[in-house]
């Protein structure tokens, strides 16, 4: 199953990139300034199926599926997991806008999403104008500040890091009893549309998307810790502002400071908690809406 929003073009477009050629499947619709939105895991571009339509009416919108997941390609990882790593992933979405014919553009990024979108800015500051990021704190911060509350909470960091065949095995032998144990507990599995989680259903229960999601996991935990590290040595900021909301019901607002946590990696930092639990984007998008038109106004 796909997902599709109305009046949105389905795509697959070929792109050469730093490790080959990949397909990336995406939705575009709407007209005006360029906005490219990226989902987190374990989920697809459908998460944006009632924020995307209403951007639509004043940006240009894309709304790609992240190398490994949904319809994009999966491709075969490396043992250093740099298949996946973010400024990998960063560098598909920066050769996307630029096959659609967009060198400058916005951002906004949830979960995973969000990590790929903070590294897209790294790395291509000429072309991210402004970033918005939903339910993150950055992920060095993450890792080195652990306590026991993250720890039990967000077990999945840690879980599917693990190393090859392990989390495959155990999730694959359940998808959807993973799955709905995974969304669940954080905003309950009411919230998703049948469409939106038969789609998501879909990708955990595919070998190859599962390994693929595992190798993001995998890559967070090694080689984008490097990444980000080398960052924070060169004492390098974001110099485009920054917009941060997060679910005042999830982790992340219990166990981080993320204003705090992102302006130590960008100059100019703005955002608040939002009422919400982690899937900021299908529990509370007409809020997200009129926060990204007033950010990307």
């Amino acid at each position: 199953m796909t997902v599709t929003f109305p009046e949105f073009q389905n795509r697959q477009i070929q792109l050469e990139v730093v490790d080959g050629v990949i397909e990336v499947s995406c939705l575009v619709g709407g007209n005006g300034p360029p906005l490219l939105l990226l989902h987190g895991f374990p989920q697809t571009k459908a998460i944006w199926h009632r924020i995307a339509p209403q951007l639509a009416q004043f940006y240009t919108v894309i709304v790609p599926d992240l190398r490994g997941y949904g319809k994009s390609s999966k491709p075969q990882s490396t043992p250093d997991h740099k298949t996946y790593s973010k400024k990998v992933m960063a560098g598909d979405q920066y050769a996307l806008m630029n096959a659609l014919g967009f060198d400058q553009f916005y951002v906004l990024g949830h979960d995973r999403g969000g990590r790929v979108a903070h590294r897209l800015a790294v790395d291509y500051p000429e072309s991210v104008l402004k970033l918005m990021l939903l339910d993150i704190s950055p992920t060095l911060t993450m890792y080195s500040q652990t306590t026991m509350s993250f720890a039990k909470g967000y077990w999945h960091w840690f879980f599917l890091t693990q190393a090859h065949p392990i989390p495959e095995t155990m999730i694959g032998a359940d998808p959807e009893f993973w799955l709905k144990n995974h969304m669940g507990r954080h905003a309950g599995t009411g919230i998703f549309t049948p469409e939106c989680w038969q789609e998501y259903l879909e990708g955990v229960s595919d070998p190859v998307c599962l390994h693929a999601m595992c190798e993001d996991y995998r890559a967070a935990a090694s080689i984008d810790l490097i990444d980000d590290q080398h960052d924070r040595d060169r004492q390098h900021k974001l110099a485009m502002p920054v917009h941060i909301l997060w679910g005042e019901h999830g982790l992340v607002h219990q166990c981080f400071n993320p204003l705090k946590d992102w302006a130590e990696v960008a100059h100019t930092v703005s955002g608040h908690a939002v009422p919400s639990g982690h899937y900021i984007p299908e529990e509370i998008p007409d809020l997200l809406f009129r926060e990204a038109k007033e950010f990307f106004k």
